[in-house]
């Protein structure tokens, strides 16, 4: 059984026992979340598609981690200009490990 999830502006596919990084979400390390908008549940050979979610599926996952990722360095430069800029960015992100898939 899989589903196919939207959060954070994207969309993942899930399954129970999985670990997944999304954008940050707000909580503790081992408290539960329920992610509600499931955009595609499939078990078998049945699928059920959303219109645009589907209703009453829930996927319920556990905070397993709360931190940034690894540094992304933006340099800039104009020639000839004497013109330089260094810039870095961690992006915070949330580790969910995937508990159950509900209808």
């Amino acid at each position: 059984m899989y589903a196919i999830i939207r959060t954070g502006g994207k969309q993942y596919q899930v399954a129970a026992g999985e670990r997944l990084r999304v954008e940050k979400l707000d909580g503790e390390v081992g408290d539960t979340v329920e992610l509600s908008d499931v955009l595609l549940v499939a078990e078998g050979d049945t699928v059920k598609i959303g219109q645009p979610a589907v209703a009453g599926a829930k996927v319920t996952a556990r905070i397993v981690e709360q931190d940034k990722a690894k540094k992304v360095l933006v340099f800039k430069k104009k020639r000839r200009k004497g013109y330089q800029l260094m810039k870095g960015h961690r992006q915070p992100f949330t580790a969910l490990e995937i508990k159950e898939i509900s209808l």
